[in-house]
Parts: C-alpha cells; sequence; structure tokens
C-alpha cells in the first residue's frame, strides 16, 4: 500500500489525545451522527451522551415485572430478585428496578428518568460483534451496511470532509468519544469521521508539539512521517484542552467506578464552553452467562455491582450537571448490544437474548415508563426471549426529532428505507423545546389488540384498534425473530378492526402479535395448539 493510501485510510480514525487517564475520540464538525445529532442549521445548544452498556445486559434483572412477579420468579429461580427488595417508584406500581440503583430510583421519583421497556429490532442478532454493528449503524439485522448512521448523515452534509474542518464558524469537534476507537457509528463512505485519543501520553505529546524519539531507521522515518501528520491531523486538541481547563470544581463522584470518571470529563467540557453536541462513553462486563448474582443473595453478585455502579455514575453526573448549572442542557440515553433470556441457566446466569429496556434520563426528559412489563409465558424453555415491543431506531428518532429538532424528513433519511414507515415519534422529551409530543394513547391500559380464538389450533383472528394513520401488525416468535408483517395499512380513521392469522405452518406454541400505530404499541401472547 502507498504511504498516501496508508495515511487515507487510517490516520484519521486514530490520532492520539486524552484527559484524566481516559482516551477521548473527536467527531469531526461535518460528522454525520453530528451533524444529525446537532441538526444543520438548527440554532441549539443541547447535548446527547450515551452510554453504552457493552456486553449485553440482563434486563429482567434490571427493570423488574412487579405485576407479573410470579412468573418471573418462576423462569429464573435461581436468580430472580426477592419481590421485598425491589425498588419502588413512585406512582408506578407495575414496574420496580434492581437493588442495587438507588440512585436512578432518585431520579426516576424526582421525574428525570423514562424506562422504555423492550427495545430491540426484528430478527435479533445474538453475536456481540454483529449485534453492536447493528445498533451502531441502524441497519437491518439481515443487510450489512459498512457505515454509521451518524457518518451516512455526515457525507450528506458535507460531501467534501474532511477538508475545510473545522472553520471559523465551528472550531470544537461535535462529538466526542471517550475510550475506544473509532466505531461504526461515524464511519462515513471514504473515511471515517472519528478522532481517537488513545493514550494521555500521546494527547499531551500532540499539544506540546513533542513525540518519543524513533529510531534512526526506514521504520523510523515512517513513523516520523506518520505522526507528523497525526499532529497536523488533530486539530481539536488545544479547544478541548481549554474548555477542561475553565472547570476547576465539580460536584462529587464515586470512586473505583470507570463510567463516573468519564462522566466527569463528559460534565467538564460541557460547562467549559464546547459546543460539542454529542459525547459517547462506555461500560463493560454485562455478558453475565455465569454467576450473574451469588447463590445465598440473589440481590448482590457481579451483575449487582454493574448495575450499581451504573446507577451512581448517573445519579452523580445528574447532581453534578446542577452544580454546574448545564442541566436543562444534557439528556443521556443507555443501550447494551441486546439482552438476555427469559429463563436463567444453571451456572447462575443469563444467556443472550433479544430486547431488553433502556434509559433516557435528564431534566428536559418526560419522566415514567414507557411500554408494558415483557410477557413471560407460564412454562418457559431456555430459548425463550422478551419479545420486542420498541424498535431502537425509534429512540434515536425521536431524539433526534424531539431533542436536536432535526425535520422529520431529515431524520428518515437517516434510516434504510424499509425502516421510516416504521420509526415511531416517541414522548421522550417534555414539550416545548422544539415541539410537544402527543403521550401514547393508552395511558389506562385499555387494549387494543386481541385474538380469538386463543388458544387455537390453525386460524385465529386477530382484533384492533386504530386511532389512523400507519398501523403496523408484525407476528414474532418466542425467540424474538419476525415471522411475519401480517399486516401494514394506512387508514384514514380511527377504527376497530380485524384481520385473519393463518398458523398452519407453524409448530405448536407461543407466538406474539404486536400491534404498532403513531406512538403506540401493544404485544399480545398467541397460543398455537393442537
Amino acid at each position: 500500500m502507498k504511504r498516501r493510501e496508508f495515511l487515507g485510510k487510517s490516520i484519521t480514525a486514530a490520532v492520539p489525545a486524552l484527559i484524566s487517564g481516559y482516551a477521548v475520540k473527536a467527531l469531526d464538525a461535518n460528522s454525520p451522527i453530528v451533524k444529525a445529532l446537532m441538526g444543520t442549521g438548527t440554532d441549539t445548544d443541547h447535548v446527547l451522551v450515551i452510554i453504552q452498556l457493552s456486553g449485553g445486559n440482563d434486563g429482567l434483572n434490571m427493570v423488574i415485572p412487579i405485576e407479573t412477579y410470579n412468573l418471573y420468579n418462576a423462569a429464573r429461580p435461581n436468580i430472580a430478585i426477592p419481590e421485598d427488595k425491589i425498588l419502588r417508584l413512585n406512582g408506578y406500581d407495575k414496574t420496580g428496578l434492581n437493588p442495587a440503583m438507588t440512585g436512578l430510583q432518585t431520579m426516576y421519583n424526582e421525574n428525570k428518568l423514562n424506562v422504555i421497556q423492550a427495545v430491540g429490532y426484528p430478527q435479533p442478532n445474538f453475536s456481540h460483534f454483529r449485534a453492536t454493528d447493528i445498533w451502531q449503524s441502524s441497519s437491518n439485522s439481515n443487510q450489512e451496511v459498512y457505515t454509521g448512521w451518524a457518518g451516512r448523515y455526515l457525507n450528506y452534509e458535507y460531501p467534501n470532509f474532511p477538508n475545510g474542518y473545522p472553520n471559523a464558524s465551528m472550531t470544537d469537534p461535535l462529538a466526542i468519544q471517550i475510550g475506544s476507537t473509532a466505531p461504526l457509528t461515524t464511519q462515513g463512505p471514504n473515511v471515517n469521521m472519528a478522532m481517537s485519543i488513545t493514550s494521555a501520553t500521546n494527547f499531551y505529546q500532540l499539544i506540546n508539539g513533542t513525540s518519543d524519539p524513533v529510531p534512526a531507521t526506514k521504520a523510523g522515518k515512517e513513523l516520523s512521517f506518520i505522526r507528523n501528520v497525526a499532529r497536523q491531523t488533530q486539530q481539536y486538541a488545544g479547544t478541548i484542552k481549554a474548555a477542561s481547563n475553565k472547570v476547576t470544581q465539580q460536584a462529587p463522584y464515586p470512586t473505583n467506578n470507570s463510567l463516573a470518571d468519564q462522566l466527569k470529563i463528559v460534565a467538564r467540557l460541557v460547562k467549559g464552553g464546547l459546543t460539542t453536541r454529542v459525547y459517547m462513553v462506555s461500560f463493560g462486563g454485562f455478558d453475565t452467562h455465569s454467576l450473574q448474582t451469588t447463590v445465598a443473595d440473589t440481590t448482590v453478585g457481579n451483575h449487582a455491582i454493574l448495575l450499581g455502579r451504573v446507577s451512581a455514575a448517573i445519579k452523580a453526573f445528574q447532581d453534578d450537571l446542577t452544580f454546574l448549572g448545564i442541566e436543562d442542557r444534557v439528556v443521556g440515553m443507555t443501550y447494551s448490544e441486546f439482552g438476555r433470556r427469559i429463563k436463567s441457566n444453571s451456572s447462575v446466569g443469563t444467556d443472550h437474548g433479544a430486547a431488553a429496556p433502556l434509559f433516557v434520563f435528564g431534566k428536559p426528559v418526560q419522566g415514567g415508563v414507557l411500554g408494558n412489563n415483557p410477557t413471560i409465558p407460564a412454562t418457559t424453555t431456555f430459548n425463550d426471549n422478551v419479545p420486542m415491543q420498541y424498535d431502537f431506531r425509534s429512540i434515536y428518532a425521536s431524539l433526534l426529532e424531539n431533542w436536536f429538532c432535526l425535520p422529520k424528513a431529515t431524520v428518515d433519511g437517516l434510516f434504510p428505507p424499509a425502516i421510516n414507515n416504521t420509526l415511531q415519534n416517541l414522548p421522550l422529551i417534555k414539550g416545548g423545546l422544539c415541539k410537544a409530543v402527543t403521550p401514547p394513547p393508552n395511558p389506562s391500559g385499555k387494549t387494543n389488540i386481541t385474538n380469538y380464538p386463543n388458544p387455537f389450533s390453525n386460524k385465529t383472528t386477530i382484533e384492533f384498534t386504530t386511532t389512523g394513520g400507519d398501523t403496523l401488525i408484525q407476528i414474532m416468535d418466542t425467540a424474538g425473530r419476525l415471522l411475519v408483517n401480517l399486516l401494514e395499512k394506512d387508514y384514514p380513521t380511527a377504527g376497530r378492526h380485524t384481520v385473519s392469522f393463518d398458523a398452519s405452518h407453524l409448530a405448536n406454541g407461543i407466538y406474539y402479535a404486536r400491534l404498532q400505530n403513531g406512538t403506540d404499541q401493544q404485544v399480545r401472547p398467541m397460543l398455537k395448539v393442537r
């Protein structure tokens, strides 16, 4: 490979810099996620913080279904949290939190936390690497996409990137990742829009214009040349350092907590004056196949330690935002590449699964619980998964439209065409910040989808209520896989309708009918018998 080709393919994604011992990656002002999340031409100082919980977090032991506790306890008797230990939520008695998450319980009770139930996508993939790619690219699970949803947007808005950036109108990075390397999220069609800062030594060498000695060899000369190009490429080090140095006092954070350490830097940079719109941090260890809890006490163990650190870090971060006077500007969200199976395994753990809850948090967030408790069969098998209620891309789309104030047409362009018609605008952000979002039309628990007969042998009639507009009915199996889009129709008016489901070609067992209509969705379990 020629020197020019090598540099063009690698240097923009691996430029060194670091603060407080953490690698920092800067997404250029032209980054797609940057442009998308910030909004081209949109006058906003809003910030989004994305927290990745790497490994596949067990959602059922994080957000616990009190309403169906007997079924939950029967499915995982060796790891179930005792009912009297579950943290209760003010004004909502159907669901509670893991006892290690007192910080997030407080935030919920302060109306600063939204719990979104059963987030996933059709045809879930259980490989850590592939599932992460799907979340970062927002692709369908059956397609290989080599660009990120942010990278695509950046290329659309800034086709000449990286030429001409930063410039006089934007001197700061529009997105920063602390730790890790450039993700698929920021990959454009030609180059990755992200700059990676990999070590404290490299960071200070970069901004001071120094470097370690190189050997007096041909390889040393090449290394010196690459370092020089990297130093020229990293144009944001000065603004990052200047912003961090402006803040000399912050609220306390827990010690021995790497997520808290990362979020402390984020708060510091936001307060320091960076116009950056997106921050990405990560926290791992959630692949809990064994010893998820202790045998003697299921409220403690590896998973409880992880959840406790996540909760404490987010609560400290929120308190710091309040202390610094910037909590009106910041919204955060968590995600993991997948959840875990409904049934626990014999190793006191859980195996890779499908849908799981996630959190959206911050003062601008419309607090509450979005969605119903996951459906848990009376008799579970090791292959049973939590059926999806919300597509994760609807979370992204809702934040883009209602927090970063992007036009819907722009938001739709960030996702594969087949997804556009199924994206929901969810009530995650309080009204008035961009525009009000109508709350879900089913707050009273009214059933909008049923089927009869149930149980059934070969065919059943699904009856559903639509408020009008785009209406989707999907059939999924207990593994979380989408079997068929049974109905996709735009109804001109509200009404009650029926559609027939022929399951004669399917094996006996439980299936799920999922209704999606506007901001509302419901999942109906159906039992096929002989």
